[in-house]
């Protein structure tokens, strides 16, 4: 005879304030877990949608990114006349030419100072992302001193707002206008005129040549071809590919720190919930052998604390992943350890999180309720009743 799913229902009502207080400790637990997947998961999706599936990015062969890689003019001439090259209305290729570098700048309010990548860009680089819009000012004049900043950088630092001066490179530069990339890693950038900024930092060579296929199935044979020109020194990858090795490191590690910090929280979680089944058995001897000696079999009493340990597993898994929801709505800037500049990104909850955060907080319960259910089912009937 099984026992009624009221009775674990009822038990747990009746002892409200230690149900609280055990699920909040698991709630918690819950919410750091799940807290720092959704922001590895947010740093991975930014740079990943960054990239587009039909881009295809070049860099010097042995650079992990575009800070460290250098392409001359020869070669980045001879990558511009790639007849797989997509071309627009005019005829134009939609090839880019890119340097990359970094600089520091004082954030606002702090002035505390933090890495911020400054892309200079050509004609085709807008065409190339259409997920780039400019929200407020206006575009720069080519061959001019003037940049545009991400929505994020206009947001964080001094000086990068419309219509304010960064002054860096060994010169002063006009902010004309701010973009906003969408949620992407572009919005944490400084865009100017790469002629401009090569002159600047006095840079030979370009970091990057990006150009778009006609055919995005035609990228083996694109690369093949690159890469076996004995004239070319570059290697390339499609651009979300690119981006998406720009995020493992940091969210490797994300994932590494929130695994640690939650088996050490997890270890209070546990105990808790063990110590509150143990005094669930401990009030309730003598309704334990009552029931035995109604007919009700040991596994039925095993499986109905089970049942109330898992309960408050799900109570407390639902609150923290609740709470944890509620982070996506923050904004958060870190260093992006692969090419050391600030990066904002969101947290980011999906389905395989909230499983894996609900899966862990029954783990808790079952592991925390385990013992005392066993402990319950194993009680002498006689020795239960005489308790009373």
């Amino acid at each position: 005879m099984a026992v009624p799913l009221s009775y674990s229902f009822r038990n747990l009502w009746t002892r409200r304030l230690t149900t609280v207080l055990t699920a909040s400790g698991m709630a918690l637990v819950v919410f750091v877990f799940t807290s720092i997947l959704m922001l590895a998961q947010g740093l991975q999706t930014t740079l990943v949608e960054t990239g587009s599936y039909e881009n295809v990015i070049a860099i010097r062969k042995g650079s992990s990114t575009e800070v460290q890689s250098g392409v001359d003019r020869l070669q980045a001439s001879i990558l511009e006349t790639m007849p797989e090259a997509a071309t627009v209305a005019d005829g134009e290729r939609l090839v880019a030419k890119e340097v990359v570098v970094l600089i520091t700048l004082p954030k606002r309010g702090s002035s505390k100072p933090s890495n911020v990548m400054i892309r200079g860009v050509s004609r085709a680089s807008l065409a190339l992302r259409p997920q780039v819009r400019l929200i407020d000012g206006r575009l720069p004049r080519p061959g001019s001193s003037e940049i545009i900043a991400g929505q994020g950088v206009a947001k964080r630092f001094q000086g990068a707002g419309v219509g304010e001066t960064l002054r860096f490179g060994t010169r002063d530069w006009m902010v004309v206008g701010i973009f906003d990339a969408g949620n992407t890693g572009f919005n944490s950038e400084i865009w100017g005129d790469a002629d401009q900024l090569m002159q600047a930092f006095r840079r030979p060579v370009y970091s990057s040549v990006l150009l778009k296929l006609h055919d995005a199935a035609l990228f083996d044979q694109v690369r093949t071809r690159i890469e076996s020109d004995p004239r070319l020194t570059v290697e390339v990858k499609r651009e979300n590919r690119y981006y998406l090795d720009q995020s493992e490191m940091m969210a490797k590690f994300l994932r590494i720190l929130g695994i640690s910090l939650t088996v050490i929280f997890s270890l209070g979680a546990i105990i808790g919930a063990m110590v509150t089944m143990y005094a669930a058995v401990a009030t309730r001897t003598t309704e334990i052998g009552t029931m035995r000696a109604l007919g009700f079999q040991r596994r039925s009493i095993l499986a109905a604390f089970l049942f109330e340990a898992l309960l408050l597993g799900l109570i407390g898994g639902g609150a923290g992943l609740l709470f944890a929801s509620l982070m996506q709505f923050l904004t958060v800037s870190t260093v992006n350890f692969q090419t050391f500049s600030e990066l904002a990104f969101r947290f980011t909850l999906t389905p395989s999180i909230a499983a894996w955060a609900m899966g862990f907080s029954v783990v808790m319960g079952f592991i925390g309720g385990f013992l005392p259910a066993v402990r319950a089912s194993r009680m002498n009937i006689i020795e239960a009743l005489r308790s009373a």
